[in-house]
């Protein structure tokens, strides 16, 4: 059986020079030219349009978007020694959410209420770690406050919550 392939069309444009020497640098998995480049980011942002990504892809792609700021916290440590579970845990739930919304585009209730499911119990395990963090006097993050700051209202609304039996 033949392998079809795609057929290649040119394309020409201008673009401002500190873009072109941004793509230069750019590293893009796969590419090393910038026509390379551009063929493997159109073709990512043609799927994330389409709503083409599966999971696993676009958990890939968060984690590229939030590479700036996960090498500034690496460096950071470096620098440091100190590190922060409560921005990597945000970090984590921010990238793992954002592949959840863009790889699920429901067709039917159905499946809506099992993209819904699945950031609720994401959402829910992120609370779950922040109150971890809330049982130290001092969390672990570079302002060692931060949780404790930010949760009165939260753990006002939860104690106001009835505790169902059987849930």
């Amino acid at each position: 059986m033949p392998v079809l392939t795609a057929s290649m069309e040119p394309l020409s444009a201008r673009i401002p020079s500190d873009i072109y020497l941004w793509l230069a640098q750019l590293p893009v998995e796969g590419a090393t030219t910038n026509s390379d480049k551009l063929r493997v980011l159109l073709g990512q942002l043609k799927r994330q349009h389409d709503g083409a990504m599966d999971y696993p892809t676009a958990h890939g792609w968060a984690r590229d978007i939030t590479a700036p700021l996960r090498d500034a916290t690496v460096r950071l440590e470096g620098n440091t020694g100190r590190n922060s579970e409560v921005l990597n845990l945000l970090l984590e739930h921010v990238t793992a959410s954002l592949a959840m919304i863009v790889s699920h585009t429901p067709d039917n209730e159905s499946q809506a209420a099992e993209l819904e499911d699945m950031l609720v119990r994401r959402l829910f395990g992120l609370s779950a770690s922040l109150l971890r963090q809330a049982a130290t006097e001092k969390a672990q993050a570079y302002d060692p406050a931060v949780i404790r700051r930010h949760m009165d209202a939260t753990i006002e609304l939860a104690q106001s919550i009835p505790n169902p039996k059987g849930v």
